[in-house]
């Protein structure tokens, strides 16, 4: 039901991709887990409620696969459509944010677009997320549990090389995960 490992990809002339089989199904799975769960938007209800609480919201037997497509990092971060509605909430919470989070929810709500997968399992990806990204031809797609990003594959080899990793571990015991190897 995650999103994990890493995947090449090409872009046909259209700025389309072919998600991986194992993706499709991540996001089948992330969808069913949510059916008997709907998130409603702040103006709509302010929270998440069982489907049987709500007998006059009904959904279409055949579901569109949505995921919403973003800005972020040099790359593009995808999201299961509930995962973001939820994820868009947390943002309407925050009163009196900075101006960094103020030019943050630019970058990453501003630059946000739906999208819906093809009957191939393709996702399109438009002409100003292409060019933010510096996406041609090849592509890197990276699963991260509960989203994917989408990478230039020399801007990921670059943005890897930069880190140093040994700090890492020390970052994840301070946040309570077990990184022992």
């Amino acid at each position: 039901m995650n999103f994990r490992g890493r995947t090449q990809r090409s872009l046909d002339p259209k700025g389309r991709f072919m998600l991986s089989p194992e993706y499709r199904e991540s996001l089948l799975l992330r969808m069913q887990k949510s059916e008997n769960t709907l998130f409603l938007p702040q103006n709509a209800a302010n929270a998440i409620m069982k489907e049987n609480e709500i007998s006059e919201i009904k959904t279409d037997e055949k579901s569109e696969i949505k995921v919403v497509v973003t800005t972020y990092d040099s790359c593009l971060v995808a999201y299961p459509w509930l995962d973001w509605l939820k994820l868009e909430e947390q943002f309407t919470k925050i009163a009196n944010p900075s101006s960094k989070v103020r030019a943050f929810r630019r970058l990453f709500i501003g630059g946000a677009e739906e999208q819906c997968l093809d009957a191939q399992g393709r996702i399109r990806l438009s002409q100003e997320h292409r060019e933010y990204a510096q996406l041609d031809k090849e592509i890197t797609i990276l699963g991260l549990t509960n989203r994917f990003e989408i990478w230039n594959p020399t801007l990921l080899k670059q943005s890897m090389e930069e880190i140093d990793f040994n700090a890492v571990s020390d970052e994840l015991n301070d946040s309570g995960i077990d990184f022992a190897l």
